[in-house]
């Protein structure tokens, strides 16, 4: 087998992903590399499927093989470990997915993910309910490069994001418990958005009009060098809707820029969102005339400078504001104001043994509402209630490499000044055995946890009550899983089981109950299966383009709840089967198609609404849809159509939210290089 030793630290990447510093590794220094052999991205159900990784440099006696070094990985450490051998599963979406996806969203994409649960009251990125692996849409971290932009008021705003598709460079998704990276928002995974950094055009511009009065456009300029490189760009999207009350209008703006300084760099990022949209029916059936309001501000800086002892620190803030009417023709108003500062530091050493990693976070969050929180002393305008905490965690982990065999281990620290008491720890051991070049088998054991949200804690009206004494969810997750990888077939199946203490839903005793109060379930235990594959077609009639794939990706999960038979909100309608399949080929002479379906089948039920009145609890039917898009690209031109629900099925992820029919949109692109 061949060797190769190494003097220093290095680096080996697919070039799609060179120089590109956002990645949710590299915004902890982390080198992210993606399984590929022969040139191929590592596809599955619809996206990348890739197990977690980071480079190592073990020293001069280090063996490493070949192969090996032709391996581009994600990593899910806060280390940088080689060798396709660390045994987190991640699902990296390209950019080039991204272009040919039958989407006008980010939610609408993750929808094509086997292992995501995408609960829309809204499509087009409205609003939508984001969770992994049966968590719910509070359990998830959401990230822009890195920022860990989960709202501590309510999961419903984490992706009020000021961000366009075309800004996009990948989305990595890490699935299951991340609190070791991410913290404690990561209590069933993360999703980090990636953006651009490339300069390969000057300028860029998009235009796309639909069914339902639906306009949207896109523009962005990029300047620099390799020394300093920026990038702005804009978004304005907007529709009548598709039944009443469900129209929209959205606006974002992000701006970036990069400094290289010799052997240290500096990122800065400033973003902007402006939403505002019917929701028809959102939160409660009883009340067809809501309607929302949202702003969203962030900023960040983060720098990186060392060589084998390395400093990474990130400062960042985030504004939210919300403006939401239970009946948009009455007085009644919610405002809420929250804001998120943080910084963290991490650092990181190489030796002979490994790499050894010391992080260290201070987040604080803190609302201002005339609705959560607790009363103040004076009013703040509007603002008449409000709260705060502080959350600070310290983590430690080591990644030793042995040839064939790799283990990471660490673990957690973490204080919140809202609980009583000490430091909590949460360990997590992840270990990985490569059988074969073509085969890797890997395992895990992770210990998380959540604090509740201002929501959870204070929203009590005239359909929900809280509870301020809700206590901190609690989970210990194993998981066990193998990957397959040529340049033919690329496939992975993975089980786990995850015992959840705790856990936070909104319930009803019974079905005559009028409130929703939030309360910790006592337990709930999880077995699941996530299956997923990418057929190269090519490989097997060499006539075909090489473009040319088939991916299937399958996901089934089993919970069982240690509690009273409550009727539940979120939790315990958990999406027990999802299965997604996709289809990408030419047509002829720079036209081609992709075609995307899904089925899915949800547990649970919900209480049935008919003319405002609530009726009967039924239970939430399967479904399945048919997306397709075909594009046609000559020169620096792009043209597209896309349509969604093909079939015009009804449909919806919430009980009494309806989702969109049979909807035709059409668009143009042009690219200045």
């Amino acid at each position: 087998m061949n060797q190769k030793r190494f003097e220093k630290p290095k680096a080996y990447r697919f070039k799609r992903f060179a120089k590109k510093a956002y990645s949710a590794f590299n915004s902890m220094h982390k080198v992210v590399n993606i399984g590929v052999i022969s040139g191929c991205m590592l596809t599955f159900a619809h996206s990348t499927q890739t197990s977690a990784q980071n480079k190592i440099n073990a020293g001069d006696n280090q063996k490493v093989t070949e192969k090996e070094l032709e391996e581009v990985t994600v990593t899910a450490s806060r280390v940088e470990l080689s060798l396709n051998q660390s045994p987190k599963l991640v699902t990296v979406i390209t950019r080039s997915e991204i272009d040919r996806a039958p989407i006008q969203s980010i939610q609408d994409l993750l929808n094509y993910v086997s292992g995501i649960d995408v609960q829309q009251r809204g499509g087009h990125g409205v609003q939508a309910d984001i969770s992994i692996r049966g968590g719910s849409f509070d359990q998830t971290a959401i990230l822009l490069n890195g920022v860990n932009l989960s709202n501590p008021q309510t999961g419903h705003y984490s992706f009020d994001i000021p961000i366009n598709l075309s800004d996009i460079e990948r989305i990595e998704i890490i699935h299951g418990p991340s609190s070791i990276i991410y913290g404690a928002s990561a209590f069933s995974g993360g999703i980090n958005i990636i953006t651009r950094k490339d300069l390969d055009h000057k300028a860029y511009v998009k235009v796309e009009a639909g069914s339902y009065g639906l306009f949207g456009a896109e523009a962005n300029g990029v300047y620099g060098n390799k020394d300093v490189s920026s990038r702005l760009s804009a978004g304005y999207s907007r529709s009548d809707g598709y039944i009443s009350n469900s129209d929209y209008d959205i606006f974002n703006l992000l701006w970036q820029t990069r400094l290289n300084v010799e052997k240290s760099k500096v990122d800065i990022q400033l973003g902007y969102s402006d939403k505002q949209f019917g929701a028809n029916t959102f939160y409660s059936a009883a009340y067809p005339n809501q309607h929302d309001k949202t702003k969203s501000y962030f900023g960040s800086v983060k720098g990186e400078v060392g060589n084998k002892l390395k400093f990474i620190p990130l400062v960042y803030w985030n504004r939210h504001d919300d403006n939401f009417q239970l009946n948009k023709y009455s007085d009644g108003h919610n405002f809420h104001q929250t804001d998120v500062y943080g910084s963290n530091l991490n650092l990181q050493y190489h030796s002979n043994i490994g790499i050894t990693t010391f992080g260290a976070e201070f987040r604080s969050e803190g609302i201002k509402s005339n609705v959560l929180g607790l009363p103040m002393k004076s009013a703040d305008g509007k603002y008449t209630k409000s709260d705060s905490r502080t959350n600070i965690s310290y983590a430690l982990e080591h990644n030793l490499l042995l040839d064939r065999f790799s283990l990471t281990a660490g673990i957690l620290a973490n204080y919140n000044t809202a609980l009583k008491g000490k430091y909590k720890f949460y360990p997590s051991i992840n270990m990985s055995y490569r059988l074969l070049d073509e085969l890797k088998v890997y395992t895990s054991w992770n210990k998380a946890t959540r604090m509740p949200t201002f929501t959870d804690l204070y929203y009590t009206t005239v359909t929900h009550i809280s509870n301020y004494d809700l206590k901190p969810e609690d989970s210990e997750s194993f998981e066990l899983g193998f990957k397959y990888n040529t340049p033919l077939l690329k496939a992975y199946a993975t089980g786990y089981i995850m015992k959840g203490k705790n856990l936070i839903d909104w319930v009803k005793r019974t079905a005559d109950d009028e409130k929703w109060e939030s309360m910790n379930l006592t337990e709930i235990d999880k077995q699941g299966v996530e299956l997923g594959a990418s057929l190269s077609l090519y490989k097997l009639f060499p006539n075909l383009d090489p473009s040319t794939t088939l991916k299937l990706g399958y996901t089934r999960l089993h919970q069982k709840k240690n509690s009273d038979d409550y009727i539940s909100n979120y939790t315990l309608n958990y999406l027990r089967d999802k299965l997604t399949v996709g289809l990408n080929h030419p047509i002829y002479k720079g036209l081609s198609a992709s075609w995307n379906f899904r089925w899915q089948k949800r547990m649970g039920t919900y209480l049935k609404y008919e003319d405002l009145k609530p009726t009967v609890q039924v239970p939430y039917p399967a479904f399945s849809t048919l997306d397709v898009r075909l594009d046609w690209k000559f020169q620096d031109f792009a043209i597209n159509l896309t349509a969604n629900n093909i079939f015009n099925k009804k449909y919806f992820d919430l009980g009494n939210v309806p989702q969109a029919g049979f909807w035709l949109i059409g668009g143009i692109s042009y690219t200045l290089k």
